[in-house]
């Protein structure tokens, strides 16, 4: 059975239009004498063995771009890298470290690339932790990833050290 958020609360508005979920009509009549209430947030299964988030379920924020509360679907590729910076606003950059192999010395050389990755505010993201990301639609012109789970990270390494997950 799924979870729902035991009572209706008004999204956050922090921009200068009004912020509601397209699937929810917040002016329904309420009955109270029905005995199964439907949730007004809307939630949604990502699948691929991902758990949705508590904060996504009885969370009040409206996110478009949110794989569990927006539209948008995971699909492809499944990454875990290092979180480097958080400056922008929603969307976070993401280290992904590798050995490439050179035939010639047959020795490997480190490379690492930058991902660009949508955030939804249920995940509480900060530098150096490790996220796992999903592919989806591209979101703006650098960001076609999205975050679908988190790891906290207890020591603060350099954000340039190699780690491969």
């Amino acid at each position: 059975m799924p979870r729902l958020a035991k009572e209706y609360n008004e999204c956050d508005q922090h921009e200068n239009a009004y912020q509601s979920q397209d699937a929810i009509f917040v002016a329904r009549k309420r009955n109270t004498s029905a005995k199964k209430m439907k949730s007004m947030r809307w939630v949604k299964n990502v699948g691929l063995g991902i758990k949705t988030p508590d904060a996504a379920i009885e969370g009040n924020y409206v996110d478009k771009k949110c794989p569990f509360t927006g539209n948008v679907s995971i699909r492809g590729k499944i990454l875990k890298g290092l979180v480097t910076s958080t400056k922008m606003k929603r969307t976070v950059v993401v280290r992904r470290d590798y050995l490439h192999y050179i035939k010639k010395y047959r020795r490997f050389e480190k490379r690492h690339k930058n991902i660009h990755a949508h955030c939804s505010p249920c995940f509480g993201v900060k530098e150096g932790d490790i996220v796992t990301i999903g592919q989806c639609r591209p979101l703006a012109k650098t960001v076609k990833f999205n975050v679908v789970a988190h790891e906290s990270q207890r020591a603060k390494t350099g954000k340039k050290t190699f780690r491969m997950f």
